[in-house]
C-alpha cells in the first residue's frame, strides 16, 4: 500500500492542533486518499469530531473517506453527542 492512500491522524488531537490536522487531511483528500487511519488518536476531544465531519462535508460528490482503526473511545463520544451516524455511517 502506498502512504499517500492513507492518511493517519496524529496521536493528539484537540483544539490547538484541529486546524493543522484539518488542512493536512483535505490536501490528502483533495490528492484523492479516501483512508483515514485513526488507529494512533489517543488524546483527542470533540474537536476530532468537528475534523471528521468537515471531512464528510469535503467530500460530497466524491467517495466518502473510511475511518479505519477507530477508537472505541472515540465512538463512544460520538454516540454521546448523537453524531456516531452521521460521522461513522455516513454513505
Amino acid at each position: 500500500m502506498n502512504v499517500a492512500e492513507v492518511f493517519a491522524f496524529p496521536a493528539r488531537l484537540t483544539h490547538p492542533e484541529a486546524m493543522g490536522v484539518l488542512a493536512a487531511l483535505t490536501a490528502a483528500m483533495a490528492a484523492g486518499c479516501r483512508r483515514i487511519d485513526l488507529g494512533a488518536l489517543s488524546e483527542f476531544d470533540s474537536t476530532a469530531l468537528a475534523v471528521l465531519l468537515a471531512a464528510r462535508r469535503a467530500a460530497q460528490g466524491q467517495a466518502q473517506p473510511v475511518f479505519l482503526k477507530v477508537p472505541d473511545k472515540l465512538r463512544r463520544l460520538a454516540s454521546l453527542y448523537g453524531l456516531d451516524g452521521l460521522v461513522f455511517d455516513a454513505p
